[in-house]
């Protein structure tokens, strides 16, 4: 029996991990990839985690994984394909064994909806992004694109806007899907869809569909910010876990969800901003709620 069982190793989990050894608590991490640090692993280059700027996704999810470790965390390499968190006692049963706890942290994260288009994952990371505020500091005086056409989409570009040299919107519909006033004022390129992203180690070209005239043309960007969506890895706890209409798990800044014992931490949890931080954060209001469920 664990005090704590925390499902995913992203930075809310490795978080949570390290809070966990700290409080004395006996945890175990379980994981179904071979590598820990969720989503982060992807970004070539962090600018915007506080103390260490520059830094790789992959470096900074080793020196969270080893913190935790070097405190005594326990992590499991497993798949967890069920569970049952009604009651006092939990179970968290993977591919391998059936786990029992006092208390359940979800961290599975999310995953960014992709475009499917050529070159996309061959130059993720070093020019194509799925985060406006994480990355694009490192467009500063360079032109970008964003491609999307909902609030996030706008919202990305208006951001880029203060320090990128252009911004290209790009949708494939007749119109934006996002708020009027989020519109307003903005350069848009209707009707298209992104076909290839393509450089030369680097991103350097897109090539574009118009849909209503059916013709393809080349536009040179610097780098392509992909906003069509985000899907909560949240499918295997919507049966008892309230969620809203995407599918995030509805939980407050305490990170308690409306199951008593169980908290929800990181991207998976509804919230206004997703980030490293933010989820680090969530780690650990988790494990402080936990621990407070324990011993009282």
């Amino acid at each position: 029996m664990y005090d704590i069982i925390i499902i995913g190793s992203g930075p809310a989990g490795l978080a949570a991990a390290i809070y966990a050894e700290r409080a004395k608590l006996d945890s175990l991490i379980i994981e179904q990839d071979y590598i820990n640090g969720g989503q982060i692993n992807q970004t070539y280059e962090i600018d915007n985690y506080p103390g260490l700027p520059g830094i790789s996704g992959f470096e900074l999810a080793n020196k969270m994984k080893d913190h935790a470790s070097g405190l005594g965390a326990t992590f499991v390499r497993e798949e967890v394909t069920s569970v049952d968190l009604v009651g006092k006692v939990k179970k968290v049963i993977t591919n391998s064994n059936v786990y029992e706890s006092k208390t359940v942290i979800v961290a599975t994260g999310a995953k960014h909806k992709e475009l499917g288009a050529i070159g996309e994952s061959d130059y993720a990371g070093i020019g194509v992004s799925y985060c406006a505020t994480c990355d694009g500091a490192f467009f500063k005086d360079k032109v970008v694109a964003v491609v999307g056409g909902g609030d996030v989409a706008v919202e990305d570009a208006i951001f880029l806007s203060r320090a990128s040299k252009k911004v290209y919107l790009i949708h494939r519909r007749d119109e934006l899907r996002a708020a009027k006033k989020l519109s307003a004022n903005m350069m848009t390129i209707e009707n298209i869809e992104v076909r290839k992203i393509y450089g030369n180690g680097k991103v350097e070209n897109i090539i574009v569909h118009n849909n209503k005239e059916d013709y393809d043309y080349d536009l040179l960007v610097d780098g392509v910010f992909v906003a069509v969506g985000i899907t909560p890895n949240s499918a295997m706890f919507t049966d008892v876990l309230a969620v809203d209409s995407n599918g995030y798990v509805l939980a407050g800044e305490d990170c308690e969800t409306n199951i008593e014992g169980v908290y929800a931490a990181g991207d998976i949890r509804k919230k206004n901003l997703r980030q490293i931080v933010t989820a680090v954060a969530d780690g650990a209001n988790a494990v402080t709620s936990a621990e407070r469920y324990i011993n009282y």
